[in-house]
């Protein structure tokens, strides 16, 4: 077992996160399906059985593997992983009030969300100071290595604002109710200004120096990951708001809630058709399975949670549909991740140690004098 976990990084986290949105997700779909809450309910204990073993798991890996450990630290390709702990732990702690608490009581639900969310956004928040400094100073990454993988440690604040205004209800009325709300609002803006400093160079990578490798092609669904959040968390606001801030600020949040949300999800669509080109591209070049597809649950998850709550606060019933649709996607991203790596796992594939790269690897694409891909 200690030999078994030597290769496992905080990216293994991604499957928590992916396993908790298609519980909450599902809960909150503007349709009702017999059977569904049950479903998401066992889904959500799935989730909280995943992460405390990966729990586990990784703190075997910290105390016999601390030279593994500190080499994924210091890769930047690696490093920005550990804002998935941090997202993991917020995910599930939010998954135990939103359809938790009907299998282990309100009580218990919300005893386990304060845990989990504090923790998590602890985490999160050391996650969004200290893989940037450590990309500044010692990672010295150059642009042609900017990838969506980046945006990992800057998105897990946003989680945690998205998900702590469910405790607000649980607290008591006023100064408690506020702070939370507010503190919850800071991080939805620290992550978002973080967010859009990144993803320029995320997109300016992908223009100039073409498509990323296979693996990683699936991780341009991450970019959805912050637009479906912050949509999700201006939603959440404006529902818990009335009674915790005073006029005006309160009616606000429901003018945030539209006017932040609908351009932000249509940019989504937008960055969804792109990144859904770029992987059919990949797949017909031979893209094989890897961690990386969890990148097509939870950020889906996201804009699955966003729709629902556009729908809420707008009414309409294109958003009720597209928020379905979306779930339908999410269910069956999920499935393939789940069944592919529970196959890697039983075969041992993806606890092996990582091949070693070509010397001298062939290019995938060839660039004119004027840039084009041919």
């Amino acid at each position: 077992m200690v030999t078994a976990v030597r290769h496992l990084g905080p990216n293994w986290y991604a499957a928590v996160m992916g396993t908790a949105a298609v519980a909450t997700a599902g809960a909150g779909l503007p349709v009702h399906v017999p059977g569904l809450r049950t479903a998401c309910v066992a889904v959500w204990a799935l989730s909280l059985v995943l992460l405390l073993a990966l729990l586990a798991a990784r703190a075997l890996h910290w105390t016999h593997h601390r030279d593994q450990a500190r080499a994924h630290l210091l890769d930047p390709a690696t490093a920005p992983f550990y804002g998935c702990l941090a997202m993991a732990l917020t995910a599930v702690g939010g998954g135990a009030i939103t359809v938790g608490q009907d299998w282990i009581g309100t009580a218990a639900a919300v005893v386990l969300d304060a845990v989990l969310f504090g923790v998590g956004t602890v985490v999160g928040l050391a996650a969004a100071v200290a893989v940037p400094y450590l990309m500044a100073v010692r990672h010295r990454a150059e642009p042609s290595q900017a990838t969506p993988v980046w945006l990992l440690p800057l998105v897990a604040p946003m989680v945690s604002a998205a998900l702590g205004p469910l405790l607000v209800p649980h607290l008591p009325p006023g100064q408690a109710r506020e702070t939370l709300l507010l503190a919850c609002f800071a991080m939805f803006g620290l992550s978002l200004l973080a967010t859009l400093l990144m993803l320029p160079l995320v997109f300016a990578r992908l223009i100039t120096r073409g498509p990323l490798p296979l693996a990683l092609t699936p991780t341009l669904f991450l970019v959805l990951g912050p637009l479906g959040q912050s949509t999700t968390a201006v939603g959440i606001f404006a529902d818990v708001a009335p009674g915790v801030l005073p006029p005006p600020y309160s009616e606000g949040f429901g003018l945030l809630a539209v006017l932040y949300g609908v351009p932000v999800m249509g940019f989504a669509l937008l960055w969804s058709g792109l990144a859904t080109a770029h992987v059919l591209r990949a797949r017909r070049h031979g893209m094989g399975f890897a961690m990386t597809w969890w990148a097509f649950t939870f950020p889906v998850g996201t804009c699955v949670t966003g729709a629902e709550a556009l729908a809420r606060h707008t009414g309409l019933v294109v958003y009720e549909i597209l928020a379905i649709g979306l779930y339908g996607v999410l269910v069956a991203a999920w499935t393939v991740a789940a069944v592919r790596t529970a196959r890697g796992l039983l075969n041992g594939t993806l606890l092996a140690a990582p091949r070693p790269a070509p010397a001298a690897p062939r290019p995938a694409t060839a660039r004119t004098t004027s840039g084009a891909v041919r």
